[in-house]
């Protein structure tokens, strides 16, 4: 997965448990977990908007990009030089 949740790491930077932010953002724990495990599919602006309120943060704070590995299943291959 070319995106990466990186709640884990705010959540240690603000010495914060994952039921308090679940219970601040007014989402369910396993909903967290979902998301911070990388599982999920898609993340509404307006749950990001309460993560990075209550961790005090940037969404590029707590989600980030990176390239897939070559050959992993969806992945273009390389063009031709």
């Amino acid at each position: 997965m070319a995106i990466i949740v990186d709640v884990d790491v705010m959540l240690a930077r603000r010495k914060m448990a994952v039921g308090t932010l679940a219970e601040r953002v007014g989402i369910t724990p396993a909903n967290l977990a979902v998301l911070k495990n990388g599982r999920a599919k898609a993340v509404r602006f307006t749950t990001l908007d309460a993560i990075c309120r209550v961790l005090e943060c940037q969404p590029g704070d707590v989600l980030r990009w990176e390239p897939d590995e070559p050959g992993e299943p969806g992945e273009p291959e390389p063009a031709a030089t």
